[in-house]
């Protein structure tokens, strides 16, 4: 019987379009991102580097984009929160039958622009009993550590677990530590049908 629920953000509250930041970069002629880069991208994830130094390696590397332009096109993947999610967890919260978890990867000019954009964003957070986001804990998925951290962190047992996150490489890591998932669709399946969707964990 499942006791915890962990959730991913992006493309589980937050709709995204995840090609929008490269087709945005590639219209401002910010093509072929080395590896360099890409190691970069995951550092920031992490929080092993900062802001200013992110944009510095993509403005250094593409002298043509500004700082506004890069800024605009790393959020142009961010869309919007429909509130009837974040009702459907309040609900979640309020019932107290799962220990609610969120774990995302993500990145401070991202967060920032959901503050400014997401007005019940502060609500959102407060109806999780805990809140981790990579670049806060210095851990990304889908490294087995970053769920590691957070079973051993609220002493859960994986098998009473669900994990919900849209990307096929988190969910199998998770599985992997015999955690349950839910590869949600976010074109054909919204996470406030968790209940009919999987109603053989619950």
């Amino acid at each position: 019987m499942i006791k915890n629920i962990i959730f991913d953000f992006g493309d589980v509250f937050l709709d995204l379009d995840k090609t929008a930041t490269i087709r945005e970069l590639e219209r401002l002629e910010a093509k072929e991102l080395s590896e360099e880069i890409l190691e970069n991208n995951r550092k920031y994830e992490k929080g092993l580097i900062t802001s200013e130094e992110i944009i510095d390696c993509y403005c250094s590397t593409f002298p043509r984009l500004s700082k506004e332009d890069f800024t605009s096109s790393w959020n142009a993947m961010l869309l919007r929160f429909p509130e009837h999610r974040l009702r459907f967890l309040q609900q979640l919260a309020k019932e107290g039958k799962y220990k609610l978890i969120l774990l995302s990867n993500t990145n401070d000019i991202h967060i920032e622009w959901v503050k400014q954009n997401i007005p019940f964003f502060e609500e959102f957070r407060k109806s999780f009993d805990a809140f981790y986001l990579s670049q806060e804990i210095n851990l990304r998925k889908p490294d087995h550590s970053i769920y590691e951290f957070v079973l051993k962190q609220h002493n859960l047992n994986p098998e009473e677990t669900l994990f919900i996150d849209d990307t096929p490489e988190n969910t199998a890591a998770a599985a992997e530590l015999n955690i349950h998932t839910w590869n949600i669709d976010p074109a054909k399946e919204d996470v406030v049908d968790l209940f009919r969707v999987k109603k053989e964990m619950f």
